[in-house]
């Protein structure tokens, strides 16, 4: 499941995934940030700047370079700002294309496997224009890339 909403000028796009692996294999891969480009999809030109960080705390920043459209290239940097292992962590961007992010991630043992829940609360730049392009193309972009994610975990998870 994939939605995003509009709340006081806030998006908010919500991504469920049922994965049929234990929670600390869940934990262990998406708690490793040098898994983000696996499950990022080629076309943006997702790379890690600041090295291949190890585990995970709070405080850690981490750099990206990162392509929204075709043809440009920018710098992403996200700060972890929470973590309690085994059931969540934060990042939120420092700098980078948004106004603001905000990105939860959640892990929820079940008799399937793993719930996976992705909420990511976002702001775009540019007032009036950056709503229009949210419509244009930053919506459709941000569903394509967590679509994108969940084939990618199904397949690497064997799932269906």
């Amino acid at each position: 499941m994939i939605e995003i909403k509009k709340h006081s000028g806030i998006y908010t796009l919500t991504v469920m995934q049922q994965l049929p692996i234990g929670l600390s294999e869940a934990w262990e891969f998406f708690s490793s940030p040098k898994n983000l480009e696996r499950i990022t999809p080629d076309h943006m030109g997702f790379i890690i700047t600041s090295g291949k960080p190890g585990k995970m705390y709070p405080g850690q920043i981490i750099s990206y370079k990162v392509s929204p459209l075709s043809g440009v290239k920018t710098s992403w940097i996200t700060e972890i700002t929470h973590v309690k292992e085994g059931e969540y962590f934060v990042d939120e961007q420092r700098f980078g294309p948004y106004r603001m992010w905000h990105h939860e991630h959640h892990f929820e043992e079940n008799d399937q496997g793993v719930l996976m829940t992705d909420k990511v609360s976002y702001k775009i730049p540019f007032g009036f224009l950056g709503s229009i392009a949210q419509i244009l193309f930053v919506k459709k972009q941000l569903k394509g890339i967590f679509e994108y994610r969940v084939k990618v975990l199904d397949e690497m998870f064997q799932k269906g």
